[in-house]
């Protein structure tokens, strides 16, 4: 018999109390409203000093680290025909400074974080990562999407890139990977399967190294 999962539903912004909750494995519903932010807004707030709208904290305190398929309407709404979550470790490095300036207490992606992330950055804000669950839901989570409260940036940015502000309702579902003790769903599975990895490389020929870079030892990975 499968087991239960715990699943919450979470009103935004969330609360510390309804954060606190969240356990590795279980599923999340968000109502409210999620903005969007990758690379590209982090670079021009960060960097570049563009200003963020007034009490961002107070509409939203999730980040959804995504790409959506927008097409606007001829009375200039939005069609939001799906949105994608894009791979998280890529952002690892704004992270700390995004979360220290907008009170950022949940993000969404795919992948999950470099393992550090969780315990050095996300657990000591009292921030939580959400993932997807598996590939090709970004029509699904689109339904979720009630309306586009404002987008910035279009122009600078594109639609991948600019920030968009999502009403979002019964939007989900999405699997808690991390908690506020920085504890990791992806983490620990990674370890399980790695204890059993040199196994499947038993009794193989080594392996023929030409390209530049390749190696067969795990530790030393050229990135």
């Amino acid at each position: 018999m499968a087991e239960h999962l715990n699943e919450y539903i979470l009103d935004l912004p969330a609360q510390p109390e309804a954060i606190a909750q969240l356990t590795p494995g279980s599923i999340v519903f968000l109502n409210g409203i999620v903005y969007t932010a990758r690379e590209g807004v982090y670079e021009c707030v960060l960097n570049d000093g563009k200003k963020l709208p007034d009490n961002l904290a107070e509409i939203s305190n999730v980040n959804f680290h995504c790409s959506p398929a927008a097409a606007p309407r001829n009375d200039g709404s939005y069609d939001i025909g799906g949105v994608t979550a894009t791979a998280s470790f890529r952002f690892s490095k704004y992270l700390a400074q995004w979360l220290d300036l907008t009170n950022t207490k949940i993000i969404i992606g795919k992948g999950g974080m470099p393992r550090d992330d969780y315990k050095n950055i996300l657990a000591p804000r009292g921030a939580v990562y959400l993932t997807t669950v598996g590939y090709g839901t970004g029509a699904l989570l689109g339904r979720g999407v009630k309306g586009v409260k404002d987008v910035l940036w279009m122009d600078e940015l594109g639609i991948a890139q600019a920030m968009w502000m999502f009403e979002v309702e019964n939007f989900g579902p999405f699997l808690v990977d991390s908690d506020l003790q920085g504890n990791s769903l992806f983490a620990e599975q990674g370890d399980l399967v790695n204890q059993n990895i040199e196994g499947l490389y038993k009794g193989l020929k080594q392996p023929t190294l030409q390209r530049y870079g390749e190696t067969d030892d795990r530790k030393d990975e050229l990135l």
